[in-house]
């Protein structure tokens, strides 16, 4: 493929609730979206940069220009196009996962179409759907709290995800584990505490979690690897797996024995199956964590969370959790599974009036 335009596209997505985690409160999402036009098709992408640089180093703005002003002249430069020729191209440029992720994944998308292949195809999906966890961010109140877990469990959704931060831990997670019993059940600090909490945090093992997430910064491996000998609840890694590479180091530090996947933090999908491989090859369990997503960026994460090794239950959740119109077609929860997308490419598209109607600016990017 040859590439012969780029169009990034800025849409405004209220969320259906405020979604607060230890790093700030949202309640909207300003979303970067990528068409990647070449001779033969064209694909579609969702940057999960975030507003600001509170989850990571990267914002939606930031995103936006190094996408328009460094990766497009390097992908028109580069002759021939395919998914694997976008990291190739894009290796000389320091970080900006999340960019690159969204620049590979639009070329991935067009490349698929034009092969008729599914996402879920070309990664090697095991299964034909999904279970699907939610997350629940910091609530003003316990009983707010429980009243969201409660509807979401009669949504049928699997397992829950508790945002945690200090002085919003174990009163929560005690009294979701004392109203509905034996659920499966996790928590995600977004990196709010430090070596020095273990004790603190040790107090969480009685209550039987699925695991504990990124409870300390993402470049303290050995503070984890620490943390992992004072509690008994399994560390997971979300913000420090950055790459293949960072996951085998944690792996083998013992900083962790679960690792979350978001394509988006790792540069996109096929170094998201590389972390994949490199955990069954370990024995690691890993799942599919998520960003927010419209049904662009989830229909990919779907795709991905249906390879043989994602024992666990992901952040996959239906579209109605977080927006009261989607982008495409919305995926909806059934007997608390999503179906993985079986068309071309992502296997959705956005609907013109919906993309027509959220759209605050539209940029066509020079070739040059």
């Amino acid at each position: 493929m040859k590439l012969t335009g780029v169009e990034l596209r800025r849409v405004a997505m209220p969320l259906v609730s405020p979604f607060r985690t230890s790093f700030g409160t949202q309640t909207a999402r300003d979303i970067l979206l990528l068409r990647v036009v070449t001779d033969e098709s064209v694909g579609w992408a969702e940057c999960s940069a975030l507003a600001d640089p509170r989850y990571s180093s990267e914002y939606v703005d930031g995103a936006q220009d190094v996408i328009a002003r460094f990766f497009v002249p390097a992908l028109a430069a580069a002759g021939d196009l395919d998914a694997y020729a976008v990291g190739r191209s894009l290796a000389p440029f320091r970080g900006h996962w999340m960019a690159k992720a969204a620049l590979e994944t639009a070329v991935l998308d067009a490349q698929l179409r034009r092969d008729g292949q599914s996402f879920g195809q070309f990664l090697g999906a095991a299964r034909e759907r999904v279970p699907c966890g939610v997350s629940v961010g910091i609530m003003d109140s316990v009983p707010l709290l429980l009243e969201a877990v409660d509807r979401y469990l009669a949504d049928g959704y699997l397992r829950i995800k508790l945002k945690i931060e200090p002085g919003w831990d174990l009163e929560p997670v005690a009294a979701v584990r004392d109203r509905f019993g034996d659920i499966e059940l996790q928590v995600d600090a977004n990196a709010a505490y430090s070596v020095s909490d273990a004790r603190h945090l040790a107090k969480l093992d009685p209550f039987d979690l699925l695991l504990i997430e990124q409870p300390l910064d993402e470049d303290d491996l050995l503070g984890h690897a620490e943390l992992a000998r004072h509690v008994r609840t399994p560390i997971c890694l979300d913000e420090s797996i950055t790459s293949a590479r960072t996951a085998e180091a944690a792996i083998r530090l013992g900083a962790c024995s679960i690792i979350n996947v978001k394509p988006a933090r790792v540069g996109g999908y096929l170094e998201a199956r590389r972390i994949h491989d490199l955990c069954v090859a370990n024995g690691v369990p890993v799942w599919c964590g998520g960003m927010l997503e419209s049904g662009l960026g989830r229909a990919a994460n779907i795709a991905l969370a249906a390879l043989p090794g994602f024992t666990l239950t992901g952040d996959t959740s239906a579209s109605d959790r977080y927006y009261a119109a989607d982008l495409t077609t919305p995926f909806v929860l059934e007997d608390g599974h999503i179906a993985v997308p079986t068309g071309p490419g992502l296997g959705v598209d956005p609907i013109p009036e919906v993309l027509d109607e959220v759209t605050t600016s539209l940029q066509t990017v020079a070739l040059r």
